[in-house]
C-alpha cells in the first residue's frame, strides 16, 4: 500500500512539473552577428503556430503562452537569415547573419525606390528612428542636430514649438527656400514654416515676431522607422524641381507578422532658461535708463520673470499582423508649458495603417489615415522690440526706479486703474499705453493682456497599391491627400502701446487691437511607376518608369484693425473693427506640377553600377511663358566601382567603394510671378499690379558633381565615408526697379550664380565588444564654402534685410556667401587704429571735454555667420542592463552679432557698462578712455557706440560653440524579473538631457537659435528667447 502511494505521489509531481514546464515562459535574446548589437524588432515565432513575439529595445523576447509540446523557434528579421532553434530551458541565445542578397534590397531611395546600399553613387545618410526618440522635443528634426555630417539644423528662438531650419551642403537661393523636401513613405510632404518674422524691430504690420511652428513639426517621432538625407543633387534628381535642397525620405513603422505587440513611450523635460539671458550690473540706478546714483544691489528680474517648463510627450502603438494583413494603430499626445508663463503646446497625433497582402501576395494595398490637432498658446516673439517682454524685463532700471516704484510693483499692479477711461490700463514706469512704448512695455502686461493662440487641424491620408506580375516586372500606383487648416488670433487689450494698437478718436489711448487669420490647404498627389529588375549571369538591370501629378490648393482670409483700432474697447469681434481703419487680407493659390521619370541602373559582375535619372516637369508657375509646354529636364549619371569584389584585398577589408556623380535639378517657383495680378483692398480699392509679366522665366537650376569613397573593416566594425561636392546654382530670380519711363516700377529677371563646395567624413567604430560589454562611437565633419559667383549687372548687392533704424543690414555682393553681416564701424586709420573726437559737454554747470571715437555709418561687412565646418562625435556605451549615449557636437568659426548687448550698454544696466563705471575708465582696443566727471564719459561712450544704432562693429562674436548635445541613461529591467509579471516584454528607463552645458561659447547667447527660419536675419540676436536646458526621463515598456 505504502508503495502504491508512493508511486501515485512520484507520478503527481513529475505531472506537475511537466505542466509548469509548458507553461513557464520562453525567454532568449537575438543578436547580430555581425556586431553582436541587439536586434530589435525581430519576429519570433513558434514554429506550426501563429504564437510568438517580438524582440525589445534590448534584442529580448519572452513567449508567455506557448503551446504544449513547443519544440522550436523561428527567428526572423528583414535582411537577415531566418532561423530555427531549439526551445531550452534558460534564456535562448539566437544569432542571425546578415543575407546578402537581401541586404541589397533595404535602402530606400527616391520616390520609395529600393536599391542595393552598395550600388548607390551618392551620398546618403540612414538615421535611425529610434535617434529622434532618444531625447524628444516637439520638433523633432532638432533631434537630428550634430548628428549627421552636411546637414546644419538651427533652431527658432521663439521656444517651445518653433520652427526648424534645416540647410544640407549650403544656401543656394536668393529668393526661394534653402529648405530641403521631405518625403513620407514615397509621397511629397508639405513643410512651410508658419512664421510672421519681418523685421529687427517687429513682424508684419507692426506685430510681433511670431514663429508657429512648421510642418515636420506635426509627426509623431514615434511613428518613424527610419530617415534616409540625400544630401547632393544626384541623390535627389529623381524630384527634378523640388529636388536643389536635397531630399529627406522618411519611412514609417507597419505592422508586422506575429503576435500583437504594444509599445507606451513617456517622455518628460524639465526645461530652464540658461542660455542668452544677459549679465547685468547691480550698483546703478536711475529713473529711465540706469545712469543714476549707485546702490548696493537689485534683485535678479529675469530669474523672476522666466519658471521651470515642463515638456511632456506620450505615445501608445499596437502592432500587428499575419502574412496576409498587418495593422498599425498609434496615438501620441504632447503637452508643454514653457519658461514663460502662459505659454503652452498641446499637440494630439492619430495614426491608423493597414497592409495587406492579395493574390498570393502579388497583390500589396497600404493604407494609412494620419490626423493632427495641434494648439500653441500665448507663443512668445522669436525677437525683435514689438510685443516682446525681454525688452522691458531687460531694461527696467536696476534696484528699481530712482525715486519711484519697483520691479516686483510693475509685476504685480501691471494694469491699474484709468480712471478717466472708468477702464484698467497699464501700468509701466514708463508711458506704455499714450505716446510711447511702442519698443518697450510692461513684460506682465505684454504676457497677460496680449493673449494670442493657433491652432491647426491636419489629416493625411495615403494609398499605394502595388501589384508583382512576376519576379520581373511590377506597377505601384499612389495617392495622396493632404489637408491643412490654420487658425490665429491675438487680442491686444486697451492699455497696449497706441503706437502698435491704434489711437482711438478721442486721443486717450488704443481701444484695443484684433487680429484674425484663417488658411486651408489641400494637396493632392499621384503617382504611378513600373518596374523592371532582372539578374543575368554578369549583369543586373534595375529600370523604373512613372508619371506623377502634384495639386495644391490653399485658400484664406483674415483681418487686422491696425491701423485703425476697435470701436468698443476690448471687444474682439468682427463688428467691432473699423474696417476702413484696419487692414483686411484675402487670398487663394493654385498650383500643379506633372512630371514624367526614368531611373535605371545596370550592373556588372556585383563590381560596377551605372547610375541614369532623368526627369521632366511642367508646372503652372510657368504659365504665360514660353516654357510652359516644354517644361524642364532634369538629368543624372553616377557610376560606382566596387572595389572588394574586384581586386583581391585584404580579409579585414568588407567594403571597398569609390564613386562619382554629375547631375542638374532644380528650385520651385512661387506662383504668378510670370503674370503678375492685380488686387483689391479695402473698399473696393484695386492695386494695380507694378511688375512687368515675365515670359523668360524659368526655375533655378543647380549643376551639381559629386565624388566619394566608403570603406567598412573588420567585419563592419570600422567604417569610413569620405564625398566631396561642388554646386553651381544658376538663375536666381531677382526683382530689380525698372529704368525711368517704363511702363512698370519692377521687373524679373533670372541671373546670377552661387557656388557652395565641400568634404564630409563620417567614421563609425566599434572600438570594443565583448559579451557584456560594448562601446560604439562615431564622429561626423563637415566644412561648406558658399560663394556668389554672379549677380545682376544692375544690382551691386542684394539685401535680404536692414536698416530698420538699427544698425545692422545682410546682403549678398559678388565674392560674399550668404550670411554676411554688415554693420557699422569705428573709423580707423591706415594701420586700422581708432580716431577719436574732442567733445565738449556741461556737466552740473561746468564744461567738460569728451573723448569720443568717431564713427563710420555707411554698412561695412562685419563677418559670416556660417560656421568654418561642424563636428560631431556620438557615442553608446553598453554594459549589460546598462546602456549610456552623449552627444557632443561643435560649431566652429563664423560670427554673430548681439544688438542685445549693445542695447543694453546704452541703457546702463550691462555689467559691462557697470564695471566701466566702477574702474573710472574703459579700455578700447589697448585705449583708455577716462570716466570724467560722474563718469559721464562712460555713458557719451556707451551712447554712440551702444544701442541699436550704435557701432555694431564692437557687438559682434565668435560664433565657435561646443556642448554637451543630448545625454542619456538607460536602464532595461531583466528579461527573469519582467517573466514574472506574465505580460511586460520589455521596460526600460533612462534619463535624458539636451544642452546641458557648454564647453565653450563666446557669444553671449547661444548661436544655434534664429530670429527667422527664412533666408533673412540670420546670425543677429535681438531679445530673442534664451535656449533652454533640459533634463528629465523617458519610460518605454513592451507588452
Amino acid at each position: 500500500m505504502k508503495k502504491r502511494i508512493m508511486l501515485t505521489l512520484v507520478c503527481l509531481l513529475a505531472a506537475i512539473g511537466w505542466v509548469a514546464a509548458q507553461n513557464s515562459p520562453i525567454t532568449g535574446i537575438v543578436i547580430s552577428a555581425e556586431d553582436n548589437e541587439p536586434i530589435i524588432g525581430a519576429s519570433v515565432l513558434v514554429k506550426g503556430s501563429t504564437t510568438g513575439a517580438v524582440t525589445d529595445l534590448d534584442g529580448k523576447f519572452t513567449i508567455t503562452d506557448a503551446p504544449a509540446g513547443a519544440k522550436i523557434l523561428q527567428v526572423s528579421f528583414v535582411g537577415m537569415i531566418t532561423q530555427e532553434v531549439p526551445v531550452t530551458p534558460g534564456t535562448i541565445r539566437v544569432t542571425l547573419k546578415n543575407d546578402a542578397k537581401l541586404l541589397d534590397e533595404v535602402v530606400v531611395t527616391a520616390l520609395g525606390i529600393a536599391k542595393k546600399e552598395k550600388s548607390l553613387t551618392y551620398s546618403t545618410q540612414v538615421v535611425n528612428g529610434d535617434e529622434l526618440a532618444r531625447v524628444k522635443d516637439p520638433n523633432m528634426m532638432n533631434a537630428l542636430a550634430g548628428k549627421t555630417a552636411g546637414v546644419q539644423i538651427n533652431k527658432s528662438s521663439s521656444g517651445l514649438g518653433g520652427s526648424s531650419k534645416v540647410i544640407i551642403r549650403g544656401n543656394r537661393s536668393v529668393s526661394g527656400s534653402n529648405q530641403p523636401l521631405y518625403v513620407i513613405d514615397g509621397v511629397p510632404f508639405g513643410s512651410s514654416t508658419n512664421e510672421s518674422t519681418a523685421t529687427t524691430i517687429g513682424g508684419n504690420n507692426d506685430s510681433g515676431n511670431y514663429d508657429r511652428g512648421d510642418g515636420i513639426s506635426n509627426l509623431n517621432p514615434d511613428d518613424i522607422e527610419s530617415m534616409n538625407i540625400l544630401k547632393g543633387p544626384a541623390a535627389a534628381a529623381l524630384y527634378g524641381s523640388s529636388a536643389a535642397n536635397g531630399v529627406v525620405i522618411i519611412t514609417t513603422k507597419k505592422g508586422k507578422e506575429g503576435r500583437a505587440s504594444i509599445s507606451f513611450n513617456s517622455s518628460t523635460t524639465i526645461d530652464n532658461a540658461a542660455y542668452g539671458i544677459p549679465e547685468f550690473q547691480n550698483h546703478y540706478t536711475g529713473t529711465g535708463q540706469s545712469w543714476g546714483s549707485k546702490i548696493n544691489g537689485s534683485p535678479d528680474y529675469a530669474d523672476e520673470f522666466f519658471r521651470t517648463g515642463v515638456t511632456t510627450i506620450n505615445s501608445l502603438s499596437l502592432s500587428m499582423g499575419s502574412q496576409a494583413m498587418q495593422t498599425y494603430f498609434s496615438y501620441a499626445n504632447t503637452v508643454g508649458k514653457g519658461v514663460v508663463e502662459n505659454n503652452r503646446l498641446m499637440k494630439h497625433n492619430f495614426n491608423f495603417r493597414e497592409t495587406a497582402n492579395f493574390l498570393n501576395n502579388k497583390l500589396t494595398i497600404d493604407a494609412n489615415i494620419n490626423g493632427m490637432y495641434q494648439r500653441g498658446n500665448n507663443r512668445v516673439t522669436s525677437g525683435g522690440y514689438y510685443m516682446n517682454p525681454l525688452v522691458g524685463l531687460y531694461h527696467f532700471p536696476r534696484g528699481g526706479v530712482e525715486g519711484g516704484k519697483d520691479f516686483n510693483y510693475y509685476k504685480e499692479n501691471y494694469q491699474v486703474l484709468n480712471p478717466s477711461r472708468n477702464m484698467m490700463d497699464q501700468a509701466w514706469y514708463q508711458n506704455a499705453s499714450v505716446g510711447a512704448g511702442d519698443f518697450e512695455q510692461n513684460p506682465y502686461w505684454l504676457i497677460n493682456k496680449v493673449p494670442n493662440e493657433d491652432t491647426r487641424y491636419r489629416a493625411m491620408f495615403n494609398l499605394s497599391v502595388k501589384y508583382q506580375f512576376n519576379k520581373l516586372f511590377s506597377l505601384q500606383a499612389r495617392g495622396s491627400a493632404d489637408f491643412i487648416n490654420d487658425k490665429n488670433e491675438t487680442h491686444m487689450y486697451a492699455g497696449t502701446s497706441s503706437i502698435l494698437a491704434g489711437l482711438n478718436a478721442q486721443q486717450t489711448g488704443s481701444n484695443g487691437r484684433y487680429i484674425y487669420g484663417e488658411g486651408s490647404e489641400l494637396t493632392t498627389y499621384g503617382d504611378i511607376l513600373f518596374t523592371y529588375q532582372q539578374q543575368f549571369e554578369k549583369f543586373s538591370v534595375n529600370a523604373s518608369v512613372g508619371a506623377s501629378i502634384n495639386d495644391y490648393t490653399g485658400r484664406g482670409t483674415g483681418f487686422d484693425s491696425y491701423p485703425g483700432t476697435l470701436s468698443i474697447p476690448n471687444v474682439f469681434v468682427i463688428g467691432n473693427v473699423d474696417v476702413n481703419g484696419g487692414l483686411p487680407s484675402d487670398w487663394k493659390t493654385h498650383t500643379q506640377s506633372q512630371s514624367v521619370f526614368f531611373t535605371g541602373q545596370v550592373g556588372f559582375m556585383d563590381q560596377l553600377y551605372l547610375d541614369v535619372t532623368a526627369r521632366n516637369d511642367w508646372t503652372s508657375t510657368l504659365a504665360f511663358t514660353k516654357y510652359k509646354n516644354k517644361g524642364f529636364f532634369y538629368p543624372s549619371v553616377g557610376v560606382t566601382w566596387l572595389l572588394n569584389e574586384t581586386l583581391k584585398l585584404p580579409e579585414w577589408i568588407d567594403l571597398g567603394k569609390i564613386r562619382g556623380a554629375w547631375s542638374q535639378v532644380g528650385n520651385g517657383l512661387s506662383s504668378y510671378i510670370s503674370h503678375p495680378l492685380n488686387s483689391i483692398s479695402k473698399n473696393g480699392n484695386v492695386n494695380f499690379n507694378t511688375t512687368a509679366p515675365f515670359d523668360e522665366l524659368k526655375p533655378e537650376r543647380t549643376t551639381s558633381i559629386e565624388f566619394g569613397t566608403e570603406w567598412r573593416f573588420f567585419n563592419s566594425r570600422l567604417e569610413f565615408d569620405f564625398p566631396y561636392y561642388k554646386t553651381s546654382t544658376k538663375d536666381q530670380l531677382f526683382n530689380l526697379p525698372a529704368p525711368t519711363g517704363s511702363s512698370y516700377a519692377r521687373y524679373y529677371v533670372n541671373a546670377g550664380e552661387i557656388q557652395n563646395k565641400g568634404v564630409e567624413i563620417v567614421l563609425n567604430a566599434t572600438p570594443v565588444m565583448t559579451k557584456d560589454f560594448r562601446w560604439k562611437t562615431g564622429v561626423n565633419f563637415a566644412t561648406n564654402k558658399n560663394e556668389a559667383i554672379k549677380l545682376v549687372d544692375e544690382l551691386d548687392r542684394f539685401m535680404f534685410n536692414g536698416g530698420e533704424s538699427n544698425n545692422v543690414w545682410s546682403y549678398l555682393e559678388v565674392g560674399g556667401s550668404f550670411g554676411d553681416i554688415y554693420g557699422t564701424t569705428f573709423v580707423r586709420d591706415d594701420n586700422g587704429k581708432i580716431q577719436y573726437e574732442k567733445k565738449e559737454v556741461e556737466i552740473d554747470g561746468t564744461k567738460e571735454t569728451m573723448t569720443i571715437p568717431m564713427v563710420n555709418k555707411d554698412p561695412v561687412k562685419l563677418g559670416n555667420s556660417s560656421p568654418d565646418f561642424n563636428l560631431g562625435w556620438s557615442n553608446t556605451i553598453t554594459w549589460k542592463d546598462f546602456s549610456l549615449y552623449f552627444l557632443i557636437d561643435g560649431r566652429f568659426g563664423g560670427d554673430v552679432m548681439s544688438l542685445t548687448e549693445a542695447d543694453l550698454d546704452q541703457q546702463g544696466v550691462s555689467k559691462i557698462s557697470g564695471d566701466a563705471r566702477d574702474r573710472g575708465y574703459i579700455m578700447l582696443e589697448g585705449t583708455r578712455i577716462d570716466g570724467g566727471k560722474n563718469n559721464r564719459n562712460i555713458q557719451e561712450f556707451y551712447n554712440v557706440v551702444g544701442g541699436r544704432a550704435g557701432v555694431t562693429e564692437h557687438y559682434m562674436y565668435d560664433a565657435t560653440n561646443i556642448r554637451l548635445r543630448e545625454l542619456s541613461l538607460s536602464y532595461s529591467l531583466p528579461q527573469a524579473l519582467l517573466a514574472k509579471t506574465g505580460f511586460i516584454k520589455g521596460l526600460q528607463i533612462s534619463l535624458i538631457g539636451r544642452n546641458l552645458f557648454f564647453f565653450k561659447n563666446n557669444a553671449p547667447y547661444d548661436p544655434d537659435g534664429l530670429m527667422s527660419t527664412s533666408n533673412r536675419l540670420q546670425g543677429v540676436d535681438v531679445f530673442g528667447m534664451p535656449t533652454n536646458r533640459s533634463f528629465g526621463f523617458n519610460l518605454k515598456v513592451n507588452f
